[in-house]
């Protein structure tokens, strides 16, 4: 479509074709497989001399509709979309790592990444090496003759740490080395790594993407080149991370209204934290918002809006993050983010409990940090139930 189009009209007409019957809605093509016309068409897609759908783990017009919509919305050449989060960035490692290959990733990720990463990518020999990705000084210092790849995510999870997409893009491509950007907490809404020099940008689309808790995807975006080996190798022989034609459904549903839902998110993300910022049993609040917090200037320049994460230290530590979460009333004890509903979790005994101790406290996780995904409720509500909680700490 239209590359002038703006953001609005394109998250809800990108990637629509017209179909037979008219119909507004894109159909479901809730089908496994594909009739060919004649055995000689058969060959030629299978050869890659022909356009035209195989098999729905090979491509679906339901699937290939959502990707186009989000590489549209991210300024990029093309994308993929999966079966999670984890499976875009499954698919991804495993497209362009092998054995003897060495990767630096940001010492704060979502807890399965750094599984996979610490863990699964070692067994195949690849060497990760976690460093502190908002110090661009430790990223150099760490790249050596073998590094193929240097992943991040910003603002982290859950820390809200802030890199700097542009500078780590400029080391990237200096040391010709792959750059991907985990843009989950922000969404092209918000922030859109590619044009800040980003090759791949990847996304659990579970969240705000879909924004209605109600299915589970992934996806990434980038140059076509790259794509297409990531849906030829890593998804479609390594992972086989295939998303559903109705999941698919359900995230295009979801993005025609992206940008309203963040809107939305964000304004009551602000007024929560000014509530939580300098209450008496708070000793830290973490939001990209907030002048006093460390990559407020760098946010600025990279993300439209402070996003509508946040995370804050409670004095008394873990005990007392246990009773406000069984505190709250309105507020929901759940991991994932993104959603209408407001979630709060605690990072250190589920979302990233995969982390050993050492990697906790080296990633600065604390035994008293709280996570929210500030949702679309009324604001006043929300506080209100934060306040009566905190008041029984």
């Amino acid at each position: 479509m239209n590359k002038e189009y703006g953001f609005a009209t394109k998250q809800i007409h990108g990637g629509h074709t017209k179909n037979l019957p008219g119909a507004l809605t894109s159909p479901i093509y809730q089908s496994s497989t594909f009739v060919f016309d004649s055995a000689q068409q058969g060959a030629k897609r299978f050869a890659g001399e022909e356009d035209g759908f195989i098999y729905t783990r090979l491509g679906n017009p339901t699937e290939m509709e959502l990707e186009e919509k989000l590489a549209g919305l991210d300024n990029a050449e093309a994308g993929v979309v999966t079966a999670s989060g984890m499976g875009a960035i499954s698919s991804t490692m495993h497209t362009f790592l092998k054995a003897g290959d060495h990767m630096i990733a940001s010492k704060v990720v979502y807890g399965c990444t750094h599984s996979l990463f610490d863990e699964g990518l070692r067994r195949y020999d690849v060497d990760v090496t976690f460093v502190d990705t908002t110090d661009t000084a430790a990223i150099e210092a760490n790249i050596k003759e073998n590094t193929r790849l240097i992943y991040i995510e910003t603002p982290a999870n859950p820390t809200l740490d802030i890199s700097d997409i542009g500078a780590i893009a400029k080391i990237a491509k200096a040391h010709d080395c792959l750059f991907v950007v985990d843009n989950t907490f922000c969404t092209p809404y918000i922030q859109r790594p590619i044009d800040l020099g980003a090759d791949l940008v990847v996304y659990s689309a579970t969240k705000y993407l879909n924004g209605h808790g109600d299915v589970v995807a992934g996806a990434v975006t980038g140059r076509k080149e790259l794509i297409d080996q990531i849906h030829m190798v890593g998804m479609k022989d390594m992972t086989g991370s295939i998303i559903s034609p109705f999941d698919a459904f359900l995230v295009s549903r979801g993005l025609k209204t992206l940008d309203i839902r963040m809107e939305k998110h964000v304004q009551n993300a602000k007024k929560v934290v000014a509530f939580l910022d300098g209450h008496p049993k708070i000793s830290k609040v973490y939001y990209p918002g907030l002048e006093s917090f460390k990559g407020h200037e760098v946010a600025k320049r990279q993300m439209n809006l402070p996003g509508a994460m946040i995370s804050f230290e409670l004095k008394d530590g873990r005990a007392a993050g246990e009773k406000l979460m069984d505190a709250v009333e309105l507020l929901t004890l759940a991991v994932s983010l993104g959603d209408a509903e407001t979630l709060i979790e605690h990072p250190a005994s589920m979302t990233h409990a995969t982390y050993s101790p050492e990697a906790l406290q080296k990633a600065g996780i604390s035994e008293g940090l709280v996570r929210l995904s500030i949702g679309l409720e009324d604001a006043k509500d929300l506080i209100n139930d934060l306040d009566q909680a905190l008041a029984q700490l």
